[in-house]
C-alpha cells in the first residue's frame, strides 16, 4: 500500500515539474497559461495526500478558478487587439545558460538547507478540522485574507482598464 503513496506522489510531483518548466520554458503564453494550470492541479493533489482536503479544495478554487481565469481573460482581453497569438522573441542560449544556472545555484542553496537543518516529522500527518483552520484564517490572519481579496479586485481593474485603453 506504501508503494502506492510513493506512486501517487511521483505522479503529482511530475505534474509540479513538468508543469513548471512549461511555464516557465514556453515562448507562448497560452502554453506557458497551460503550464501554470497543470503545476497548480499538481500542488491540490500534493495537499490531498497530506491529508489536508480543506486546503488542496481551496488551492482548486482560489488558484485555479480564480487567480488563473483572471489571467486568461487578461491574456485573452489584451491579444485581442493584435490578432493573432504573441508570441514572444527567442531567448539567446547565453540567457538560458544563466538561467538555469541561477535554478542550479538556488536548488544547492536549499538542498543544503534541508540537509543541514533537517525538519522533524510524523509518520503520519496531523489533521487540523476544519472549524479551527477557519478560525485562525479569521483569528490573526483575517487581515492577510482580506488582503487576498483585494489583489484579486485590482488585477481583475487593471485588465479591464487594459483592453480599455487599448480599444481608444
Amino acid at each position: 500500500m506504501q508503494y502506492l503513496a510513493y506512486l501517487t506522489f511521483g505522479m503529482y510531483l511530475f505534474l509540479v515539474l513538468g508543469g513548471g518548466l512549461v511555464a516557465t520554458g514556453s515562448r507562448s503564453i497560452v502554453r506557458a497559461f497551460a503550464g501554470l494550470l497543470v503545476a497548480l492541479v499538481g500542488v491540490a493533489g500534493l495537499y490531498f495526500l497530506m491529508d489536508a482536503p480543506f486546503i488542496a479544495l481551496m488551492q482548486i478554487l482560489i488558484y485555479i478558478g480564480a487567480v488563473c481565469v483572471i489571467i486568461f481573460m487578461a491574456v485573452m482581453l489584451t491579444m485581442a487587439s493584435r490578432g493573432e497569438g504573441y508570441e514572444s522573441k527567442l531567448k539567446s542560449p547565453a540567457k538560458r545558460i544563466m538561467s538555469m544556472l541561477a535554478g542550479a545555484v538556488m536548488a544547492f542553496l536549499l538542498a543544503g538547507m534541508v540537509m543541514k537543518y533537517p525538519l522533524a516529522s510524523t509518520v503520519a500527518p496531523r489533521h487540523i478540522p476544519v472549524a479551527e483552520l477557519g478560525e485562525a484564517l479569521l483569528g490573526p490572519y483575517a487581515l492577510a485574507f482580506e488582503l487576498i481579496s483585494v489583489i484579486l479586485f485590482v488585477a481583475m481593474v487593471g485588465a479591464m482598464v487594459a483592453v480599455y485603453e487599448r480599444r481608444k
